[in-house]
């Protein structure tokens, strides 16, 4: 594709943006929950659906982008994508109800599939192959700083907005892009070819996949398996899954190639990124809902404790990309869990009395890993394959990384609350009205004015924070443990060294 030099860099602009959007969407709600779930009348809980159904839409879509693009042609795909985005987003900041938005959310996810893949091939399309690393650079980037904004940009909506301009905001950005790609790319379409699509696939994909996710979100509310509508979830998740992988391994043309997993650092590599995203985006949703609901932060405050791990990524990454052709990728994958590790119990030391800057420095041994960790595994899974499955075999590691990360948002918080159930129990088990230790604050409180039930709402409310508090530090435990096992899968892979690297990202 020839452009004048101007052309060429609104170009570049508009398609980093269209990056940009896609992954400031995956984390601009994250501090928004409590808010969203306030102003909609759910609990924050329910709240969190509004990143779940994002999440799964997006990666069930991920797999479809392949076929798409032949099909199409790169640049009506991406453009196609980025206006339904826009209108998606729309309809976001219009919700009504969390049903609503829930809905709108799970369209803006499945729309937004193309929009990372089709926006790092045009980049790649408009730069000659000497500047293709600074082409990969600017994409790499937006990956980056897109999720330091969404935290702060959330928490400041919300604090000084109302919710929906985190979704409306993207509506000028995505009506720029739409109109720069096409104008100074639509002439330059892509060549394109009929190709069958595993429409049979594509079904099971979403059955198995959506039943999984309503059975992990619903759960906590209908005490799990003692639900006839949990059971039947289960069971539809699980003869889905079956019944897909069946189909998969002998369709002539899968959704979902299987036959990577062939591969032995394929599979080693997207296990790990599986399980290692999962803990990340676990603890990415955790710890801004904790800071709001128990510690009484504001969304921009919660923000902002979030934000420097990003900034220190962004950082970093300059300096792992110049390095990874000449180093084993598995040494930057076992310094990122480790650092992942280490930030997280970090954190197990929290204390509800704690400053800013305790919360903020775990955060910043984090964006040490997460300069090095997508990367790394990205070049991981994807070492020894011919070039002709590396499409296929990146849209499978996002796919799933994606799936991982929804999966884990709604394990995330009901082992959270029914950690908090359980201290809370044994709390109050140890609790006596005879008890110095409670009616010497009890005296205290009635002392100033306040009645004998107002007291001991006082103190429950107390109660119950420390227990969210100790459920909070059991799951930084358990996140920093599994980021320490998963050193030892990545002992396991072949060496990477002096392969190159890998021009593939995760968002």
């Amino acid at each position: 594709m020839k452009l004048d030099p101007s052309a060429k860099t609104i170009t570049a602009l508009a398609l980093a943006l269209g990056t940009f959007m896609q992954v400031l969407d995956t984390t601009i709600a994250n501090v928004s929950i409590p808010t969203i779930a306030g102003n909609l009348g759910v609990s924050p809980d329910q709240g969190t659906w509004v990143i779940t159904s994002f999440a799964v839409a997006n990666g069930v879509s991920v797999p479809l982008t392949g076929w798409l693009m032949q099909r199409y042609g790169v640049v009506k795909t991406f453009v196609f994508s980025v206006l339904m985005f826009t209108i998606a987003s729309f309809l976001c900041g219009i919700a009504w109800s969390l049903e609503s938005l829930v809905a709108f959310r799970v369209l803006q996810g499945a729309v937004s599939g193309p929009m990372i893949p089709g926006s790092q091939a045009l980049l790649l399309g408009i730069f000659p192959p000497e500047k293709r690393g600074t082409a990969l650079a600017i994409w790499s980037i937006t990956t980056l700083v897109a999720p330091i904004c969404g935290p702060l940009l959330g928490g400041y909506i919300s604090d000084n907005y109302t919710w929906p301009w985190i979704f409306l905001i993207n509506i000028p950005f995505g009506i720029f892009t739409a109109f720069v790609c096409w104008r100074y790319l639509g002439k330059s379409e892509t060549a394109t070819r009929k190709l069958p699509i595993d429409t049979v696939g594509l079904g099971l994909l979403v059955t198995w996949i959506g039943a999984l996710q309503i059975m992990l979100d619903r759960g906590k509310d209908l005490d799990w398996f003692h639900s006839p509508q949990i059971v039947i979830l289960g069971l539809v998740a699980l003869v889905g899954f079956i019944a897909f992988i069946i189909w998969e391994l002998y369709e002539e043309h899968p959704i979902v190639d299987l036959s990577l997993f062939k591969n032995w650092n394929f599979t080693l590599g997207t296990i790990a990124m599986c399980f290692g995203y999962a803990v990340f985006f676990g603890n990415v949703v955790l710890l801004p809902l904790w800071l709001q609901t128990q510690i009484g932060y504001t969304a921009t405050w919660a923000g902002l404790v979030a934000a420097p791990s990003g900034i220190v990524a962004v950082l970093i990454s300059p300096f792992v990309g110049k390095y990874l052709q000449k180093t084993d990728a598995r040494w930057f994958a076992i310094f990122a869990f480790v650092t992942f590790g280490l930030s997280y119990f970090m954190r197990a030391n929290y204390v509800a009395e704690g400053s800013f800057w305790s919360f903020v420095l775990p955060m910043l041994v984090q964006g040490l890993a997460m300069g090095t960790f997508f990367i790394a595994l990205v070049s991981i899974a994807l070492h020894g394959l011919p070039a002709s499955r590396v499409p296929a075999a990146s849209g499978m590691t996002n796919f799933l990384r994606i799936t991982a990360g929804s999966f884990a948002t709604s394990i995330t918080t009901t082992l959270w609350d029914r950690r908090e159930a359980f201290h809370q129990t044994r709390l109050a088990e140890t609790s006596s009205i005879y008890d110095p230790a409670l009616t010497q604050p009890l005296t205290e409180l009635t002392n100033h004015g306040f009645s004998l039930t107002q007291s001991i709402g006082i103190l429950t409310r107390g109660l119950q924070s420390q227990a969210y508090l100790m459920s909070s530090i059991d799951f930084f435990w358990i996140s920093g443990w599994i980021s320490f096992a998963l050193i030892g899968v990545m002992m396991l892979a072949k060496p990477t060294r002096n392969q190159g690297p890998v021009t593939a990202a995760a968002d």
